[in-house]
């Protein structure tokens, strides 16, 4: 049995509902396992891996990601460790991988921390749950992009099969 910890950064709790789906299928697995909010995550050396999360808004990544793999560099360094994305971008089927997804290879360029796992999750489209500023960011964006912009629109593009998927990844690594 592994202990693992995933952390999150969520806006709007699709990439917290994703740890958790993460957790579940670990769990199930035989792994003891934590989830816990990047701003209240517990120490790492506690843990044979760690697994973090972040979600994209408004075409990047919380400042407050970057700090905390600086603070903690060392010990990811000297672990089991991965990264997940989680981004409507990733609703595409030409940006939902790490190698092909841009707010993975940008989030890479920005940091020395190389997590052993990558992965890239399609998030949650709920315009009715974003303030008006959001939803109107988030809607010229889908303009742009050729995606839905109906204000009333709700669509969740995380592929489950696909978390399930990355949870064998981390069980095996």
């Amino acid at each position: 049995m592994k202990k693992i910890l995933i952390i999150y950064s969520s806006v709007h709790g699709q990439t917290q509902k994703i740890a958790t789906k993460l957790a579940q299928q670990l769990i199930g697995l035989g792994n003891s396992v934590v989830t816990a909010d990047i701003k209240a995550a517990p120490a790492l050396n506690e843990f044979d891996k760690v697994i973090i999360g972040a979600s994209i808004r408004h075409g990047k990544h919380n400042p407050r990601l970057y700090e905390f793999i600086e603070k903690h560099q060392t010990v990811l360094a000297s672990k089991v460790s991965g990264f997940f994305s989680v981004s409507l971008v990733a609703r595409k089927p030409t940006k939902n991988t790490a190698e092909t997804n841009p707010y993975i290879q940008a989030f890479l360029s920005k940091t020395t921390w190389r997590p052993q796992l990558l992965q890239v999750f399609g998030g949650n489209l709920n315009y009715q749950g974003y303030n008006m500023l959001d939803r109107n960011v988030i809607r010229f964006i889908m303009w742009l992009t050729k995606g839905p912009t109906d204000p009333v629109t709700n669509v969740e593009y995380t592929d489950w099969h696909k978390v399930d998927e990355f949870a064998e990844q981390i069980h095996r690594a």
